[in-house]
């Protein structure tokens, strides 16, 4: 009975953690009002086994002085996206949030560029020269 317990408590997690990145998502996008903050996605939560705490992913457009700028404005309102979150999500307490810059689709893209020129480049060199 033991994993049935585990599994239920996981299941919990993720919906939780899903609902906590639309809230935050929402937060940012139209109720921070620090001009610090440039064009920000919450790309993704992950909520502590305990619950006490949450790391979210956030990518940011821009380059990497406007990033550092967004996550500094966004460290300044985490009492009040903690507060938010609490009153919307009717959570006791909320978890202990640290914000972390999330660049894995820009690796993902650069990554996709590169391997369009490699096989553009085996194209090439497989024609017969005249």
């Amino acid at each position: 009975m033991v994993h049935v317990e585990k599994r239920a408590v996981k299941y919990h997690r993720g919906r939780l953690g899903e609902a906590l990145r639309e809230e935050i998502e929402a937060l940012v996008e139209g109720e921070l009002g620090d001009p610090r903050i440039g064009l920000v996605a919450v790309t993704g939560v992950q909520l502590a086994d305990d619950g006490r705490s949450a790391q979210v992913l956030v990518d940011v457009e821009g380059d990497d002085e406007e990033a550092e700028r967004s996550m500094e404005g966004l460290d300044a309102a985490k009492a009040y996206i903690r507060h938010e979150l609490a009153d919307r999500l009717r959570l006791r307490r909320s978890p202990e949030l640290v914000f972390r810059l999330d660049r894995s689709e820009r690796e993902k893209a650069r990554v996709e560029e590169l391997l369009a020129r490699a096989k553009k480049r085996a194209k090439t060199a497989k024609k017969p020269r005249k």
